[in-house]
């Protein structure tokens, strides 16, 4: 009997490093092109965008932008192919969005916040969802708002600490359920383990669960389907993959949890053209690169009677350690299948290719 030949593992491969002289605090290709932006902190106090062009083996910067306060994270997810508006948080509490074409005044700005933007999303343009185009954000303010580009100065959502509740400092934000004109959902991380799920269709809280640990990174599978799956990081190197298939009236949704190091998790970010492929990326400088398994039946019922879900299982298909710092933001090219785009704290930034996803 012949052996079976073990499923060759993808490789995680450095392609091109460009130092910078600034914090680089998020990244994100250009949908539609070989280009990517960097956006962060410079060391006297402003913000910058810098747009490259990756050329084979290099990057060649193409635009710098310098903006009066630091840049903290950003999206195309709001914006259309044709357009393609990138929306950025500032440390300021600013949300403004940039024609790059003609970067000297944003084409839509607003004081979103009290305090720094943490983190941003979009949803309803890239041709990705159905609906409105609409920009989340989330706060050290302890709000998350939603806005609508087309509305000028006021949220039309805002989901912010009830009274008697404490304020806390919201990590993480990320849109989810826009498989149609009336569905869509927020899900909202925050620096003491909550998860926050709001309803933006019923203006009400879904679900909410805790952690224990602050909640870096929250994505969803993919925004525009039925809710699928929602993968939570943490700050004690753990994330949490949960099934939003099912929610039980009391248990909620089921969920697995993965030790993935010993440091912090600062983002996860699913492969666009697989969805059970997603990469972590750690304070200890590394990447990750996980699959998940779906369980046999992905819901039973309990002894009441009640539908409740199944949580399937989490494998490691590839790690590899790439800096000394941590490797703070990530973002996986919409257009071309395993380049992906990380940076880190030692004011670097890598694009990697990795190989073999059409294998797994």
């Amino acid at each position: 009997m012949s052996a079976v030949a073990a499923p060759e593992r993808p490789q995680v491969v450095s392609h091109v490093q460009q130092a910078l002289n600034y914090t680089v605090f998020d990244c994100k290709w250009v949908p539609r092109s070989a280009r990517l932006l960097c956006l962060g902190s410079a060391a006297r106090g402003t913000g910058i965008v810098q747009l490259y062009e990756l050329h084979g083996a290099r990057l060649e910067l193409l635009r710098e932008i310098e903006k009066p306060k630091p840049i903290k994270c950003g999206t195309f997810g709001a914006t259309s192919l044709q357009q393609r508006y990138l929306a950025t948080g500032d440390f300021d509490g600013n949300l403004n969005i940039w024609n790059l074409e003609a970067p000297e005044i944003p084409v839509y700005s607003v004081k979103g916040h009290k305090e720094i933007i943490n983190s941003i999303d979009g949803v309803g343009g890239l041709g990705i969802g159905e609906g409105a185009p609409e920009i989340v954000t989330g706060s050290r303010d302890g709000t998350v708002k939603v806005w609508d580009p087309r509305q000028k100065d006021t949220p039309v959502a805002n989901m912010e600490p009830v009274q008697g509740e404490s304020k806390r400092d919201c990590w993480t934000v990320a849109f989810g359920n826009a498989y149609n004109q009336e569905e869509r959902v927020v899900c909202a991380g925050y620096d003491n383990g909550d998860i926050k799920l709001f309803d933006l269709k019923t203006m009400s809280l879904r679900w909410e669960t805790n952690i224990k640990n602050g909640v870096c990174s929250v994505e969803f599978d993919r925004k525009d389907i039925n809710m699928n799956k929602l993968v939570a990081t943490s700050l004690e190197g753990k994330f949490h993959v949960f099934d939003m298939r099912t929610q039980h009236p009391t248990k909620g949704f089921a969920s697995v949890s993965e030790k993935a190091q010993k440091s912090t998790i600062w983002q996860v970010r699913h492969l666009p053209q697989n969805r059970d492929i997603f990469m972590t990326s750690g304070g200890s400088g590394s990447l990750h690169l996980w699959k998940y398994e779906y369980p046999a039946r992905r819901s039973k019922e309990d002894s009441e009677g009640c539908e409740m879900g199944v949580a399937g299982s989490v494998s490691l298909l590839q790690n590899v350690t790439l800096s000394t710092q941590p490797i703070s933001s990530l973002d996986w090219s919409p257009d071309k299948k395993g380049l992906c785009v990380c940076g880190a704290f030692d004011q670097t930034v890598r694009v990697l290719i990795v190989t073999k996803l059409n294998k797994i």
